[in-house]
């Protein structure tokens, strides 16, 4: 099982916008499998459930291991994870964290729950972020180094490196040309 990629599916979970049903259809695209098992109430249980798991990764973001803890803990027993062995063959077994029988949004929280747990628990509590650009407010998972991740994407990276670029050069004094060039024939 790869709980790093659950984890950062969690955070996709958290950024994807579920306000109308092809939202979650958009969101299963990779997982077409799935999208027979949608159900009605798939669409708001899945709101409602980011919208508690982004406390964990604001939670985080704000240096509170004991609220991310507490938030975690607090969204493992309302839904509880019923892990199952999968596979073909003896050489293929492999932990699935949803039964078979699972909805969708048990599914999609079971494995967003255990690779946030598995990632708090193996790399820190404060692994988890929101994005610091302006206007954009995206979770992540931290799986850098030195834990210096600061936004959501690359892009966000940029645009925000260019505006603290740009406000630099605005704030420094206006350089004369002119001035300079006549200090140094003075000088010279």
């Amino acid at each position: 099982m790869d709980f790093v990629g659950y984890a950062e599916g969690a955070a996709r979970l958290v950024n994807a916008p579920f306000d109308e049903p092809d939202d979650l259809t958009e969101f299963l695209a990779d997982r077409t499998w799935l999208l027979d098992r949608v159900g009605p109430r798939d669409l708001g249980a899945l709101r409602r459930f980011t919208r508690d798991l982004r406390q964990v990764f604001e939670a985080s973001a704000d240096g509170d291991e004991d609220e991310v803890v507490a938030r975690l803990n607090a969204l493992l027993a309302k839904h509880p994870i019923a892990p199952e062995v999968a596979g073909h063959d003896a050489e293929s077994w492999h932990l699935h964290v949803g039964d078979s029988s699972s909805s969708v949004t048990g599914l999609l929280s079971a494995e967003a729950l255990m690779g946030v747990a598995v990632v708090v628990c193996d790399v820190g509590a404060l692994r988890l972020g929101v994005c610091r650009a302006a206007g954009c407010s995206d979770v992540f998972v931290d799986t850098s180094p030195n834990r210096s991740r600061r936004y959501c994407s690359d892009r966000c990276s940029s645009r925000a490196n260019v505006a603290a670029y740009r406000a630099r050069r605005r704030a420094e004094p206006a350089v004369d040309n002119g001035a300079v060039d006549r200090a140094e024939r003075e000088v010279g």
